[in-house]
């Protein structure tokens, strides 16, 4: 390992992300009582312009009427960007109002570090006022041409910064690909035309130390298409998946939680090396093939998501 230290971001369970328009407070209790890990109050793209102020008004009226940590839910509230009007009067309304029920902060269409320091500048100034020891966290979306080409800077971003989440539609707008639905794939390219922005977005991620999530997948009548991208997902390193309706929670729940199989191959990996080290070992063999301090490691990680979540309660 390099001996420049990076901090990780805090562990999070974070396999489903449902999205809930803050304009929908009916939704809520849905949202609420649903298996989603984390529940996203949207204030941003499924909010009509002339609906942002009754929607900022519900999402907050929401997190003062339910009790959403009780439930077990990462509560994120997806502002509008910083190129609109309502970028600050969001911020500071959720944060003045019900900061202490917020989780984290998602900021949409980030392109440059200097986008997370005006957020983050806002969200401690408020913090900072009340007294407040707890801590709100952000959240970005990589979804323009930009923020993909300045990933790694972005991901370096030292404070607060907990995750990178790409949005499949904007980035498919902003890099002009040809297709029209949010997140499947098109016929005419030969295998995942996502791979390699996911991919670079995910490296980026890993290396500033933040957790690496996917978005939304459009077609919620596609069940198979759906655990497909989340597969593809998994194999990246991605730990997480948006979920635009209450059906794809579970599956993107199923998907993200390590393989019964995989999990017992993995703890014998593990005590396989913890016996040979007791021999003076680095290296062992286990069903035919070779195993070593990098079989450790990618192991241990398999072990400590399938115990963080087996610690949150549910699967």
């Amino acid at each position: 390992m390099s001996f420049t230290a990076v901090e990780s971001a805090r562990l999070r369970v974070q396999r489903s992300t449902l999205a809930v328009p803050g304009v929908r407070p009916e939704m809520f209790p849905k949202a609420l009582a649903s298996a989603a890990d984390c529940v996203l109050l949207d204030l941003e793209d499924a909010v009509a312009t002339d609906d942002k102020a009754a929607a900022r008004a519900a999402v907050i009226a929401g997190l003062h009427a339910h009790d959403w940590r009780a439930a077990g839910k990462t509560v994120l509230v997806r502002v509008n960007g910083l190129d609109t009007p309502w970028f600050y009067r969001d911020v500071i309304d959720v944060m003045e109002q019900a900061g202490t029920r917020v989780d984290t902060l998602l900021i949409p269409k980030v392109g440059v570090p200097e986008d997370l320091y005006v957020a983050d500048c806002l969200v401690h100034q408020v913090e900072q006022a009340n007294g407040w020891g707890s801590r709100v966290g952000l959240e970005v979306l990589i979804e323009t041409a930009q923020g993909m080409a300045n990933v790694e800077a972005i991901a370096r971003y030292p404070r607060r910064l907990e995750a990178l989440h790409f949005g499949v539609g904007d980035y498919a707008a902003s890099t002009r690909a040809r297709m029209v639905n949010i997140g499947g794939l098109s016929p005419d390219y030969p295998g995942d035309q996502w791979h390699a922005a996911i991919s670079r977005m995910v490296v980026a991620a890993r290396a500033g130390g933040k957790r690496a999530i996917d978005g939304p997948y459009g077609n919620f009548n596609d069940p198979d298409g759906f655990r497909a991208s989340c597969r593809r997902d998994a194999a990246l390193g991605i730990e997480g998946k948006w979920a635009i309706h209450p059906v794809q929670v579970p599956l993107a729940n199923e998907e993200f939680t390590p393989p019964a199989a995989e999990l017992e191959r993995a703890r014998r990996i593990l005590a396989a090396l913890d016996g040979a080290a007791r021999e003076g070992r680095g290296a062992a063999q286990l069903d035919g093939r070779m195993i070593d301090a990098a079989s450790a490691r990618m192991a241990g990680q398999l072990v400590a998501m399938a115990d963080a979540i087996a610690a949150r309660g549910t699967a």
